[in-house]
C-alpha cells in the first residue's frame, strides 16, 4: 500500500491560524463524505486551510504508486503477463511512434501494464476495470481500440461511449493524438456540431452512414444513430464504456447503455466489452458482471487506495451562504491567483449563475459552464480553460467526470455543499508514464 502523507518525506504541510469564521477543522467537527478513507479523515482533522505547501524535492510523491494493490480476477486458461514496455505488447510501429513522439510516454503505468495484455490478447475477453483517477485508464482503452482496428476496412470497428459530450470530445482528442501515424479514422457522435452532415433546403439534416473506424460519443446519440441505421454494428470488435459506473447506474445512462450492448450482442456476439471507471459500487459491479459475456476478466484497486496521495481533501464548515463565499474569496481564489487555476463545482445551474454574479460583483474575472449554454459556447469555455486563458471556472457536474487539465501549478477544486465547502487540492504531478508532462484530472467530484 502506498505510503500516507503523514509518513512520507515527500510532502510537508504547514498550517497557520485562520480566523474564527473559516471553521475549525478538528476531527470531531468535520463530517467526511462516506467514500473517504480513514487516512483522509485524519488529514482533514489535522489541516487548516491557512497555508498549505507541498515539498517537491521528491516527485515520486506524485506518481502512480507502485505499491498499489491491484486485484485481478481472470477467466479461462489464458495466462496474462504484465507488460513492462510497450514493445512487449506487439504494437504496430505507427502506434509505438504515437506513444513515444506524440504522447511522450516512456513505459506503461501499472494499470496499463496489467490491463493491456488482457485487452489485446486472444480470446479478447470482456473486462471490468476500476482504478483511481489519473492512473492511465484512458490510454488503456484508447490503445486497445487502436490496436484492434483493421486499417483496410472502412467501417466502424470500435465504439467508446461517454456520459458527457465534453468527455467524448476529450477522448477523441487523445485518440487522434495517440493514433496520429496509424491512418485510422475516427469521429465524434454527439448532438450537433460534429460529424458529417448534409443540409437540405427543407430544414432537414441528412447524415450519411458513418464509415469512421472508431466512433466516440454519448449514449443517446449512439443509440439514435444505430436506430437510424447510420451506425453499423456488423464489424464491431470492441465496445468501451468510459465512466462505466455512471453509464450503468439507475440514475445515469443505464437504459441506453444496456440497449446498445444488447443490440451489439445480437448482431455481433464476439464484440469485446470494456468497462472502465474510477469507482464501482457493489450494485453496479454486480450488474456489470451480469451483462458481460460468461468468461470475463476483472481488475480492481483496493478501495482505500483510490484517493491519490497528491490530492488533499477536507471540508470547511460554514454557518451560512455568505461564509461559503468568503471562504472561496479570501482563502481559495486569493491563493489560486498566484499558483494556478481553480474549478468551483456547484449542484445546480441556478447556483452557478448566482455564484458567478457574486464573484463578478466583488471583482473576480470568472467564467461559468452549465448545460443550458449552447454547445458551441460550452466548447469555447472548455478550450479557453484548457489553454490557460481562464483562471476561475464555475461548473455544474457537467465537467465532473474524467476532465483532464494540463498545468504546471497547483489546482484546486471546490464544491460548496449544504453548510460546508468541500475542497480537493492537487499539485499537478507527473503523469502515469513517468513523463514531465503534467496532468490534473477531475473524476467523480464527490470523491475528488
Amino acid at each position: 500500500m502506498a505510503a500516507t502523507a503523514a509518513d512520507s518525506a515527500t510532502s510537508t504541510i504547514s498550517a497557520a491560524d485562520t480566523t474564527a469564521h473559516l471553521a475549525d477543522l478538528k476531527h470531531d467537527a468535520v463530517e467526511e463524505p462516506s467514500s473517504s478513507s480513514k487516512s483522509e479523515e485524519k488529514i482533514a482533522s489535522e489541516i487548516e486551510i491557512g497555508n498549505l505547501t507541498i515539498n517537491e524535492s521528491n516527485n515520486k510523491f506524485f506518481h502512480d504508486p507502485e505499491s498499489s494493490n491491484i486485484k485481478t480476477i481472470t477467466s479461462g486458461d489464458t495466462p496474462y503477463a504484465s507488460a513492462f514496455t510497450f514493445e512487449e505488447l506487439n504494437l504496430l510501429p505507427e502506434l509505438l511512434k504515437g506513444l513515444y513522439v506524440e504522447m511522450k510516454y516512456e513505459k506503461p503505468s501499472k494499470i496499463q501494464a496489467i490491463s493491456l495484455p488482457m485487452i489485446l490478447n486472444p480470446p479478447y475477453l470482456d473486462l471490468i476495470a476500476q482504478a483511481h483517477n489519473g492512473s492511465g485508464k484512458t490510454a488503456c482503452f484508447t490503445l486497445g481500440m487502436l490496436s484492434r482496428i483493421d486499417p483496410k476496412l472502412k467501417a466502424p470497428q470500435a465504439f467508446c461511449i461517454c456520459p458527457t459530450r465534453e468527455l467524448a470530445i476529450q477522448n477523441l482528442e487523445v485518440l487522434r493524438k495517440m493514433g496520429k501515424y496509424s491512418g485510422i479514422t475516427s469521429e465524434c457522435a454527439i448532438r450537433a456540431g460534429f460529424g458529417n452532415e448534409i443540409h437540405t433546403g427543407k430544414k432537414q439534416t441528412i447524415r450519411p452512414p458513418i464509415t469512421s473506424q472508431i466512433v466516440i460519443g454519448t449514449p443517446g446519440t449512439i443509440r439514435h444513430r444505430i436506430r437510424a441505421n447510420k451506425l453499423s454494428l456488423s464489424y464491431l470488435k470492441i465496445l468501451v464504456l468510459d465512466e462505466a459506473d455512471h453509464m450503468l447506474a439507475e440514475d445515469g445512462f443505464k437504459d441506453d447503455s444496456v440497449h446498445i450492448i444488447n443490440k451489439i450482442r445480437c448482431v455481433n456476439p464476439q464484440c469485446q466489452v470494456l468497462f472502465f471507471s474510477a469507482t464501482f459500487n457493489e450494485t453496479v459491479k454486480e450488474f456489470a458482471a451480469k451483462i458481460v459475456k460468461g468468461n470475463h476478466n476483472q481488475l480492481f484497486v483496493k478501495k482505500e487506495e483510490l484517493s491519490l496521495q497528491s490530492v488533499k481533501q477536507y471540508k470547511v464548515n460554514c454557518p451560512d451562504e455568505l461564509a461559503k463565499v468568503m471562504v472561496i474569496k479570501d482563502r481559495i481564489l486569493e491563493f489560486g491567483e498566484r499558483v494556478g487555476q481553480t474549478i468551483i463545482f456547484v449542484r445546480t445551474r441556478n447556483s452557478a449563475i448566482t455564484l458567478h454574479r457574486i464573484l463578478v460583483e466583488i471583482g473576480y474575472d470568472v467564467t461559468t459552464i452549465q448545460g443550458a449554454l449552447k454547445q458551441e459556447d460550452r466548447d469555447k469555455i472548455v478550450k479557453e480553460f484548457k489553454d490557460g486563458l481562464t483562471q476561475v471556472l464555475i461548473s455544474t457536474d457537467l465537467l465532473a467526470r474524467g476532465f483532464d487539465q494540463d498545468q504546471n501549478w497547483q489546482s484546486r477544486m471546490i464544491r460548496p455543499q449544504g453548510s460546508c465547502v468541500q475542497l480537493a487540492m492537487q499539485r499537478c504531478r507527473q503523469n502515469d508514464n513517468d513523463q514531465n508532462r503534467k496532468s490534473f484530472r477531475h473524476g467523480n467530484c464527490r470523491g475528488s
